[in-house]
């Protein structure tokens, strides 16, 4: 995993990218991520990672169709792709592994 970088904002734009799965957006992406996280965030932002990922290869987008109430602009969908998957599920091992090791104590 060495030879690729997913910080954690990344990290969670890719998660909900692959639970929207055909479905993911700028906005949709936005509005779950803001629901899940209970923070503001700022749409730029969102494109940011997007961009970021895409040009890493986690994910890819195409276009969708225009449509009169976005006063004819398209949708830009986003897709992970196989190498975001592997990415993905090798965060979800490490951290698992290093929860794992927490001692089973009473903090209260």
């Amino acid at each position: 995993m060495a030879e690729y970088s997913l910080g954690e904002f990344q990290e969670l734009v890719l998660l909900i990218v692959a639970a929207l799965n055909k479905e993911a957006y700028g906005v949709a992406i936005l509005r779950n991520l803001e629901k899940e996280t209970g923070k503001k965030i700022n749409i730029s932002a969102i494109h940011m990672a997007l961009k970021r990922m895409e040009d890493k290869g986690f994910v890819e987008s195409q276009y969708g169709g225009i449509t009169n109430e976005r006063g004819g602009r398209r949708k830009k969908y986003y897709l992970i792709t196989a190498l975001g998957k592997k990415i993905l599920d090798e965060q979800y091992e490490l951290r698992t592994r290093i929860y794992q090791r927490i001692p089973k104590i009473s903090l209260g």
